[in-house]
């Protein structure tokens, strides 16, 4: 089942702390309750958008590798 984002942020490419500071740029831009999608090549970006999540209190609703790339799904807070 795919699950329907209201936002998706392209941070391939990109390492630690770039993946996080736009995932948290993108979801200052979405109302309560939207879904976020970002999509790294950042291995580290698991366990950063665990981390991340529980630091602000977003909801870390899907991590998943998908090949090299790892797709996280944030539901704002």
């Amino acid at each position: 089942m795919d699950i329907q984002v209201d936002k998706e942020v392209d941070a391939r490419g990109l390492n630690c702390p770039l993946p996080i500071l736009r995932a948290k740029k993108a979801l200052a831009e979405l109302a309560s309750g939207q879904l976020l999608k970002v999509v790294s090549t950042d291995t580290g970006s698991m366990r950063d958008f665990q981390a991340f999540a529980k630091q602000t209190g977003n909801e870390l609703v899907e991590q998943k590798a998908v090949g090299d790339e790892f797709v996280h799904i944030l539901k704002r807070r």
